[in-house]
């Protein structure tokens, strides 16, 4: 479904990704790992056309998308769940549920997809008229997937969406998108925790100083003695 070849991206004159190199397959769940600050994010803002590659290729369904701009990338199916949620706070669930389906004419289906995200996250909808901002950070978490989920995208890309909450809360995230995933969405998932993201991930990637150093099975990443050691803590 998207492949990425070769992919050098800069900030200004500081080059923040190294020739990457990574493929996600159709239904797959795949996952990014690494130490904050290894370039995950850089990598899903140059797939989604916010950071333009300098050289090398992203295809997606094989076609060229590196040199789109974002609101394109969008209509082709790729939506992003940012990190820190970025919701709009002062806007209502619904509002920023409706933000989310923006781009979509197909009202029938727009209400089967709303649907949908109440049966998976039932506290959006007890709140579906309360501002974002007065949600807990779970909840804000489950209503910036929710709100990429109303533009039906087929690929989804997550960035941390466990960063500062509870684990309690974090499990249930995950849940959510093995769930996500089953319901037909193809995810690429950028986490640093690992052991989280590895469980849910079919394969996965990671990631040091912009570059891909290791690409395994998730489960033999799992198992892998120096990814235990330095994303792991054992």
């Amino acid at each position: 479904m998207l492949e990425i070849s070769g992919v050098d991206t800069y900030y200004g004159s500081i080059q923040a990704l190294h020739n990457i190199s990574l493929h996600i397959g159709e239904g797959e769940i795949v996952t990014l790992i690494g130490a904050n600050g290894a370039g995950k994010t850089t990598t899903l803002m140059t797939i989604c056309g916010v950071v333009p590659p300098h050289s090398g290729s992203i295809r997606f369904e094989g076609k060229p998308i590196h040199y789109m701009p974002a609101n394109q990338v969008v209509r082709l199916g790729i939506c992003q769940v940012p990190e820190g949620r970025l919701i709009f706070p002062q806007l209502t669930v619904m509002e920023n549920l409706d933000l989310g389906a923006y781009l979509r004419k197909d009202k029938a289906g727009v209400a089967e997809d709303l649907a949908y995200i109440f049966e998976l996250f039932p506290i959006l909808a007890e709140r579906r008229n309360q501002s974002g901002g007065t949600l807990s950070g779970g909840e804000q978490q489950m209503l910036a997937i929710s709100r990429a989920l109303m533009a039906r995208p087929r690929l989804l890309l997550l960035d941390e969406p466990s960063l500062g909450l509870a684990p309690i809360i974090i499990s249930q995230i995950f849940e959510i998108i093995k769930q996500v995933n089953q319901h037909g969405t193809t995810i690429f998932l950028v986490e640093q925790n690992a052991n989280q993201a590895l469980k849910v991930a079919d394969r996965g990637y990671v990631m040091e100083n912009g570059r891909i150093t290791m690409e395994d099975k998730a489960e033999n990443l799992l198992a892998n003695e120096a990814v235990r050691k330095a994303y792991l803590g054992i």
